[in-house]
């Protein structure tokens, strides 16, 4: 019989900040100044997940930095314009804390807009742990951002759930030996997170109160 989940690990950009919007004008304005016209928002979607790094080298690696550099200077720009929370996700994460759930942030983002996106919406207090890029070597859905959480944690897997809105999240979760859910209001759709098979799919963040066994006030 499965253990009680007691610890959940929750990625960040479109699994509790509405940041789709943000990263994809990032990417449409870097793209179009390199490549113009090349790109469209479809061709773009599959660049929500991977690293900067991932995603432009294989563009061209010899442009790699400067890319990320201008990417970052107008997504931190434009930031606090373009986010915003998925709905109930600071009462729900609140109830659930106030329940002795405990949870982590584990993200392919650096720790400093991690922060600021945390701290945007004003839940940084509820995380104990927080995992960014700058964390690891070797980024979801490599185990090694779930195991580190769950080592400052002292979690054990058993008790431990997933949360993310991309396969990198989902794969992440199955290297690190955890139990997943993905987000159905992801921006790439339930269908597609379906295909990697999480053991559940949110339709609503507030659908973790019965995962974890809490009753909401």
């Amino acid at each position: 019989m499965d253990k009680p989940i007691t610890t959940i690990l929750f990625d960040l950009d479109g699994t509790l900040l509405d940041t789709n919007e943000l990263i994809m004008q990032s990417f449409e304005k870097l793209l179009e100044t390199h490549y113009p016209g090349k790109y469209t928002r479809t061709e773009i979607l599959p660049f929500l997940g991977p690293t900067l790094a991932e995603t432009f080298n294989k563009m061209d690696p010899a442009k790699t930095e400067a890319m990320i550099q201008e990417y970052r200077e107008w997504n931190m720009a434009n930031h606090d314009r373009l986010v915003a929370e998925f709905d109930g996700v600071t009462d729900v994460l609140t109830t659930l804390a106030n329940h002795g759930v405990r949870m982590a942030i584990v993200s392919t983002k650096r720790n400093d807009m991690v922060l600021k996106g945390l701290d945007l919406i004003g839940i940084t207090q509820l995380f104990e742990v927080i995992i960014g890029l700058d964390d690891v070597q070797r980024p979801k859905p490599d185990p090694e951002p779930l195991l580190l959480a769950m080592e400052r944690l002292n979690a054990s897997k058993e008790e431990v759930l997933m949360v993310g809105d991309n396969f990198h999240d989902i794969e992440g979760g199955k290297n690190a030996g955890v139990r997943t859910a993905a987000v159905a209001w992801s921006a790439k759709g339930p269908e597609f997170l379906s295909t990697f098979n999480p053991d559940y799919m949110l339709t609503h963040i507030s659908d973790l109160y019965e995962i974890v066994g809490v009753t909401a006030t």
